[in-house]
């Protein structure tokens, strides 16, 4: 069933996600006056808001969604939009979601500071939980992504990275977040281990297939559509899955070339790299991998109840599924 893709998930929600929105919103009140203005830029941007999604539908899939689900949705998007903070500053990105960056408004020095004030108000509020399973929980999938970006950041031009580490990193820094929103959405709810496992592999397995969409799409992707600086991953000597492909697939001689282009760190023509290898099959293969890490997340809902909220998981997958169209040359 693949109706209303763009909007049934988040349709069924509204409320909630309006919830979460209103609750961030909230926390700048939190924070030191002189720091409100930085907060509420950052937090108040228009994202998609997956995360709190995800956290709320695995909550409504095993029981219900309550104030607790608000709260963890909360935290999880705290956390998210403090690595965003960061990525930017790493990346020298001056664009997201069509507004300038933070590092672009206001430098890198109070944008790491900031990032650093969100990771922490995040991790304070989880306190606000009595299970210990749920704090520890958030504290680790923050811990995951900030080690994610580390292993990404110290592996940049490195001709060496095997695919094994790439998934390894984007399982990290990328799929950690869904993974624990999906997971913790049914533990908040006393759902049986298997439920919770089940539900943390489909967050991990979309998380990872998400991060390969964008990475794809950073080398395909029209600004304008995407609303962030795009083209940046190459430059910035991040070896994506794409790029595997392409260095699997090419010739010693290509290899070389390739290697070299990327080592120069200079921007290039990403035309040249059509002419080096099978360009278009790299980001074919890429496409299909994504493609069968959201079939198994699908398989992983089967044990659900089959209600609304657990349709919406599923779409989820189909909207994603879908917009991995837009990864072709």
């Amino acid at each position: 069933m693949k109706a209303n893709l763009r909007t049934f998930p988040f349709d069924l929600i509204r409320d909630e996600v309006r919830q979460v929105e209103d609750s961030l919103a909230s926390q700048v009140r939190h924070f030191d006056r002189a720091l409100e203005g930085y907060v509420s830029y950052v937090c108040g941007t228009s994202g998609k808001r997956i995360r709190p999604a995800l956290a709320i539908l695995s909550g409504g899939a095993t029981g219900g969604a309550g104030e607790a689900h608000i709260r963890l949705a909360t935290i999880l998007e705290m956390i998210h939009v403090a690595t965003l903070v960061h990525d930017d500053i790493i990346d020298g990105a001056e664009k997201r979601r069509d507004i300038l960056t933070a590092n672009a408004k206001w430098g890198n020095g109070i944008s790491v500071l900031l990032g650093d004030c969100l990771f922490a108000h995040a991790l304070m509020l989880s306190t606000d939980f009595e299970e210990k399973r749920v704090v520890r929980r958030i504290a680790q999938s923050a811990n995951q992504v900030c080690t994610g970006e580390i292993l990404q950041t110290q592996r940049r031009f490195d001709l060496q990275l095997t695919k094994g580490d790439y998934f390894r990193i984007i399982e990290m820094k990328t799929a950690a977040l869904f993974e624990a929103a999906c997971e913790l959405g049914a533990a908040l709810n006393g759902s049986e281990e298997a439920v919770c496992e089940n539900l943390a592999q489909f967050g991990r397995n979309l998380g990872t297939a998400y991060q390969i969409y964008d990475d794809c799409l950073d080398l395909v992707g029209d600004e304008a559509t995407a609303g962030k600086t795009l083209r940046t991953d190459l430059e910035k000597g991040k070896l994506t899955l794409p790029i595997l492909n392409l260095l699997e697939a090419a010739t010693e001689k290509q290899r070389e070339k390739l290697g070299h282009l990327l080592v120069q760190k200079e921007p290039f023509d990403l035309s040249a790299l059509a002419n080096i290898a099978d360009y278009e099959g790299a980001l074919e293969r890429s496409v299909q991998h994504a493609r069968q890490l959201l079939r198994e997340a699908r398989q992983a809902l089967i044990g659900l109840n089959g209600g609304p909220h657990a349709q919406a998981l599923e779409q989820m997958t189909f909207f994603l599924d879908d917009l991995l169209d837009q990864c072709r040359c």
